[in-house]
């Protein structure tokens, strides 16, 4: 191991700037809890479909194909939405921008409380995918301004473990409403929801006091956006993540279908079954926050306390997930589809804060935001490459069970690739040296006068 990459060594950099780093601000915490369950309503929105899958193919008639066609629809314009609204927030305060997707996610549920054919299921998840695709990355922008670089990783654990508790709280009262009544009134409970959050974000949301957007904007020395997407660091997170997602999306759309219609249990006892990948990711989520934390005030780089950390546990993930054909018994092949994914839930912690070392604070809603953008491509992708499989394999049980190895091998390749390139710790000595030449030669123009 290089001396960067020890202890000893980012100990003596960390000792030099814990004196120069800024406090956490009054009020930090109340913010971070307040967009924690705005998370938690952003993936019960998610997790609905899902849920309800097997009513909803009954109901409309779908074949497997449709139904991965409405899993991967919701993810039409996420990605467009969450560039767009990317570079907004680098100028515009993220208290309003977060007011305005929350109203959008609410309003978009309301139609489905009456009969609704699958053309208008459609629309109203590619609405609904058009304001939750920006969602992620302005409140994890939002929560920067809060928090200093070195201070960052756990608060990003706690708004990424809301998608875990938006489906450990959501389906559980989801099952309950689409058990006794209707999937139709699960998505109006939702709209509802929504709303209750609209209101209590106006009344106690607030913009973080450390970084003025337009000060920032104006003083701080930029890098070029092509450099900065074309890091290394910068691919590593879109690559790792999209396998990340693969398996995420998977669990958004198929998870309760495989259960009930590859294993056979009922819609009860799914509701159940499904929350357990979100009760072991949100471990993994809280754990790695708190270890890439310690692992930094001990010393270690960035490179090892969240790029490594997040990296690994995609790889092992990926190699439980190709188990799951070889073994039999619906317990075990559960257990292995639990744990596989959930070791997913290491990445989304540490690749903002990665990003966030080295992007200027000016340019980072963007930054993240198109990161985002890029690896939730991978949600319109899976839903359909399973509902393919399922469709074309032998048995509905052999075609879950090749979506899952594919799983696995996405999981596998993008954990290495992941491993490969993420060195965030010196990442921003390099693009600032790019940076450098080109600030020298503007200071020594002559302007007219």
């Amino acid at each position: 191991m290089s001396a960067q990459g020890t202890p000893s060594a980012a100990a003596k950099m960390a000792g030099m700037s814990q004196g120069t780093a800024k406090a956490t601000p009054k009020g930090a915490w109340t913010v971070t809890f307040l967009l924690f369950l705005f998370m938690v309503v952003n993936f019960a929105d998610k997790i609905v479909v899902g849920l309800a899958g097997v009513p909803i193919m009954t109901d409309l008639k779908l074949e497997p194909a449709q139904f991965g066609l409405l899993g991967s629809s919701f993810f039409f314009l996420f990605s467009v939405s969450a560039i767009v609204v990317g570079f907004i927030v680098n100028k515009v305060a993220t208290r309003w921008v977060l007011l305005t997707l929350a109203v959008i996610w609410a309003l978009a549920q309301f139609p489905m409380v009456g009969t609704v054919s699958f053309t208008t299921l459609l629309i109203c998840r590619i609405v609904l995918g058009a304001g939750e695709g920006p969602a992620a990355s302005v409140a994890m922008h939002a929560i920067y301004k809060w928090f200093p670089d070195e201070k960052r990783t756990l608060p990003t654990a706690v708004l990424t473990q809301g998608s875990a508790f938006g489906v450990i709280l959501a389906v559980p009262a989801l099952n309950w409403v689409i058990v006794n009544h209707s999937w139709h009134y699960a998505f109006g409970a939702l709209g509802v929801v929504g709303l209750i959050w609209v209101c209590a974000w106006l009344a106690l949301g607030q913009e973080g006091p450390l970084e003025d957007t337009k000060a920032l904007a104006a003083n701080e020395p930029k890098i070029p956006y092509v450099q900065l997407l074309t890091s290394r660091t910068f691919l590593g997170c879109v690559f790792a993540t999209f396998g990340a997602y693969w398996a995420l999306s998977l669990g958004l759309t198929w998870f309760t279908a495989f259960i009930i219609a590859g294993l056979g249990f009922s819609q009860q006892q799914a509701g159940f079954i499904s929350i357990l990948p979100w009760v072991f990711g949100a471990t993994i989520v809280i754990l790695t926050g708190w270890i890439s934390q310690v692992m930094m005030a001990r010393g270690y780089t960035t490179r090892i306390s969240r790029g490594v950390l997040g990296s690994v546990p995609l790889i092992i993930g990926g190699l439980i997930l190709a188990s799951m054909p070889h073994v039999s018994g619906a317990g075990l092949q559960i257990a292995l589809l639990v744990v596989g994914s959930g070791l997913c839930g290491a990445i989304y912690v540490v690749c903002p804060p990665m990003l966030g070392e080295f992007t200027p604070a000016s340019q980072r809603g963007a930054v993240i935001a198109i990161y985002g953008a890029l690896y939730t491509l991978s949600g319109i992708i899976a839903p359909m490459v399973m509902g393919t499989v399922i469709q074309r394999a032998g048995s509905m049980l052999n075609g879950y069970m090749t979506g899952f190895t594919i799983n696995a091998v996405v999981m596998i390749g993008s954990g290495v690739i992941g491993l490969l390139l993420l060195w965030p710790n010196t990442e921003k000595a390099r693009l600032m040296r790019g940076a450098a030449p080109r600030e020298a030669e503007l200071k020594g123009v002559v302007l007219p006068t």
